[in-house]
């Protein structure tokens, strides 16, 4: 077996310490985390899937402290390949309102606040942050000059129109084997209340099996990843069945 000098192996970034500054600053909310035995819970899948799909662009849609944002990246990082795309509008709770976010913690309103967060896991050089919605963003993505979406990370407004929206517009930009993941599939209380939708599309999407492979995690906030089963997949969704 081929044996790599010390200083010519490639990154490996999930070391305890980083572990330890992702659990502490970039704050897992609802990725079934267990911080006492350095669990990133959920954050090894999206570092994991990363990693094993080399993709060339990775889309986040919303982002409390940065969670999602940082597991993926670090794997575009120790990849040595590829971009991430985040588009968060830095809302706050306390300042805009719980109907148009509620893990929103304004973490977002600068460009040097963003660096200096990313910076801290030195993946600062792998993410794009659009200060947008998620509408906006999509409206000029063409413009933008961004290449298809070969994995997708949805966690923005979680009521049913908005999640819809949010995942037919990240399926407008995907491929054949692109997959999405949609955060918060277990939170049944707001979703029984009608104050979140996320179940409620995921179900309408496993309903087209010829289009979409699905497979749901179903602890902590839950979370599911999907799989395209076909090119243009989004004109063949009947829109009568939202």
């Amino acid at each position: 077996m081929l044996r790599l000098a010390a200083d010519t192996l490639p990154t490996f970034s999930l070391n305890a310490p980083v572990i330890q500054d992702i659990l502490g600053h970039a704050k897992p909310l609802g990725h079934h985390e267990e911080p006492d035995n350095l669990n990133l819970g959920f954050g090894f899948l999206y570092y994991g899937l990363v990693r094993a799909l080399r993709p060339r662009h990775v889309l986040v849609i919303g982002s409390g402290f940065g969670f999602s944002v940082v597991c993926l990246a670090l794997g575009l990082k120790d990849n040595d390949k590829g971009r991430l795309s985040f588009v968060d509008p830095s809302f706050s709770v306390l300042k805009d309102g719980p109907f148009k976010t509620m893990g929103g913690t304004g973490q977002w309103d600068t460009k040097e606040r963003v660096q200096s967060h990313f910076t801290r896991f030195g993946v600062e050089a792998w993410i794009t942050h659009h200060k947008l919605t998620s509408q906006s963003f999509f409206d000029n993505y063409e413009d933008r000059g961004l290449p298809c979406i070969d994995i997708a990370f949805i966690d923005g407004n979680h009521a049913f129109r908005q999640v819809r929206n949010d995942f037919m517009s990240v399926l407008r930009h995907t491929h054949k084997n692109s997959y999405l993941l949609l955060h918060d599939t277990n939170i049944y209380v707001r979703e029984a209340i009608g104050h979140a939708g996320v179940k409620r599309w995921l179900s309408i999407v496993s309903g087209h099996q010829e289009l979409f492979e699905v497979i749901d995690f179903p602890f902590s906030s839950g979370v599911a990843l999907v799989r395209v089963r076909r090119d243009r997949a989004w004109e063949q969704i009947d829109d009568a069945s939202n």
